[in-house]
């Protein structure tokens, strides 16, 4: 399997690095968490089942945590769609009207 991203995702990870390189002032520091929570991208593609089903958000949901952010994806195919990537403290089912 391989990890696709969708756009809503590219936005998260875009505005989690954002605000960490300017709370942090250090884009490395932005960096290496970007590129940790995308490492666990390669993880899903491999285990796309090891995620926790989420069926109570949307069916065919599923989350797995990647320091301190959730990433929300679902299976397609032969692919992981990563759609979301909140933090966790975060209402998540808010997110998804509930």
């Amino acid at each position: 399997m391989v990890p696709r991203l969708a756009e809503e995702a590219e936005a998260d990870l875009d505005e989690i690095w954002w605000r960490i390189a300017t709370q942090s002032g250090s884009v490395a520091i932005a960096h290496g968490l970007i590129a940790s929570i995308t490492e666990r991208f390669y993880l899903l593609a491999s285990q796309p089942r090891m995620g926790r089903t989420r069926d109570d958000l949307e069916p065919g949901l599923r989350s797995h945590p990647a320091d301190e952010y959730m990433i929300i994806y679902t299976i397609e195919d032969e692919d992981v769609v990563i759609l979301h990537v909140f933090h966790a403290s975060r209402d998540i089912g808010g997110q998804f009207g509930q």
